[in-house]
């Protein structure tokens, strides 16, 4: 990325999505994670940074199962807890995966990836030039409508702030896994919107790249 485009947060010229580079299929079931696996969590925290280069290799289908529960997965079956906290467990942060082969929503319920659209979106996920070829990109993205029951004056900053966590969530695997990442907030609102097929309550406020360290 230039110094001009790191430095400078107006908005693009208008993009389009990629032809797909891989084959779209209606759900993803994903591999359950081993829970025993990584490095412990003091370790993970001393490994977390920011990366900016990834290979463009495809992340393995247990890999992306693990990065999207340790994001916001269910790891209290009995009562439906996630692994990031919200207030008053509205869960009103939906995980969509940018892939080669489409846009999906994370299905927490059912561990797996649900099509949204048969397009390659990565390069409408933010304006950094890494975006596009990642294996991986997530969008965060608010449901407005899960949040009626609370203050709205308080509404911005909650859900802000659940997205915070599912993003550190998702940083910390990636420091245990090994894997690079970085979270990113310059991004077209609308455009990406569209790209996922979003309703007019939904709100795409965070992105997140994950992928192999670049050699």
């Amino acid at each position: 990325m230039t110094e001009a485009l790191l430095l400078s947060y107006k908005a693009l010229p208008e993009v389009q999505p990629s032809a797909l580079r891989a084959e779209a299929v209606d759900t993803i079931d994903l591999p359950r994670p081993d829970i025993e696996a990584g490095a412990p969590l003091m370790a993970a925290l001393s490994r977390r940074k920011s990366q900016r280069t990834f290979s463009e290799a495809a992340l393995p289908a247990a890999v992306l199962g693990e990065v999207l529960w340790a994001a916001n997965g269910i790891n209290r079956p009995e009562t439906g807890g996630r692994t990031a906290p919200s207030a008053h467990a509205f869960n009103e942060i939906d995980v969509y995966a940018a892939l080669p082969g489409g846009v999906y929503r994370y299905d927490p319920q059912g561990h797996r990836l649900i099509l949204k659209h048969a397009v390659d979106a990565r390069n409408l996920t933010g304006y950094q030039d890494f975006v596009g070829t990642a294996p991986l990109d997530l969008v965060y993205v608010v449901k407005m409508s899960r949040l009626l029951e609370m203050p709205s004056q308080q509404r911005e900053t909650f859900s802000a702030v659940a997205a915070g966590c599912i993003s550190q969530n998702v940083s910390l695997y990636c420091a245990s896994a090994e894997l690079a990442t970085v979270v990113r907030g310059w991004i077209n609102h609308r455009q990406l919107a569209d790209a996922l097929r979003l309703n007019e309550d939904e709100l795409p406020i965070l992105a997140q790249t994950i992928g192999k360290p670049a050699l």
